[in-house]
């Protein structure tokens, strides 16, 4: 497995090692001792499994508190992947980057807790799996505007039309229109800590 840091360095590109012949094919998605030697040490509570259809964007969610790092990859098709910072004080307060996952190229996203994460279906359909570092919490998930403009994610729209959202995320407000950020000396806690 290589270990990545994109333009944001704590969201890291995982590309592992595909072992492949006639028969098919082997790899490795996940080792916790390499996660936490080469990424963070954190460990994972919940795996996740969603399927969408092309031109479904979804986000850019995260829990304001029991905040979620997580592991993303593709099972099936193809779709643009999107971590945001919103820890305030952080030198990457606000900024984006992006990937593409897909199960033709096996790649995972890490997006540490503190980040907002969306994704944008480029195939037919797409399946996605990801490991989340503690439980959905439904009174503390948040949506941030797709197209927020302070931010300006360049979405790969698919000749150019506008994705199809939930109404959450349809409704989501934006960084300058009150969207809850992290504060200035936030720092992710242990997952479950706060469940009572």
């Amino acid at each position: 497995m290589d270990f990545i840091p994109l333009e944001i360095p704590e969201v890291v590109l995982l590309v592992p090692k595909v072992f492949g012949d006639h028969r098919g094919f082997f790899l490795e998605t996940f080792r916790d001792n390499q996660f936490r030697e080469h990424v963070a040490d954190f460990d994972f509570v919940q795996d996740n499994h969603s399927g969408s259809s092309q031109g479904i964007l979804r986000g850019l969610h995260y829990q304001i508190k029991q905040a979620q790092g997580k592991l993303v990859r593709a099972a099936v098709g193809e779709f643009f992947d999107v971590a945001v910072d919103l820890r305030q004080g952080s030198p990457t307060f606000g900024k984006w980057v992006g990937t593409i996952l897909s199960a033709e190229n096996r790649h995972q996203l890490w997006i540490p807790p503190g980040f907002a994460h969306g994704l944008y279906v480029l195939s037919e359909w797409a399946e996605v799996l990801y490991k989340a570092t503690d439980y959905y919490a439904p009174e503390w998930d948040r949506s941030l505007r797709w197209d927020d403009p302070s931010i300006g994610i360049k979405w790969p729209l698919i000749n150019g039309h506008p994705p199809t959202l939930s109404q959450k995320d349809s409704d989501a407000p934006t960084l300058t229109n009150n969207a809850e950020t992290y504060p200035i000396g936030w720092s992710a806690k242990p997952p479950c800590e706060e469940i009572k």
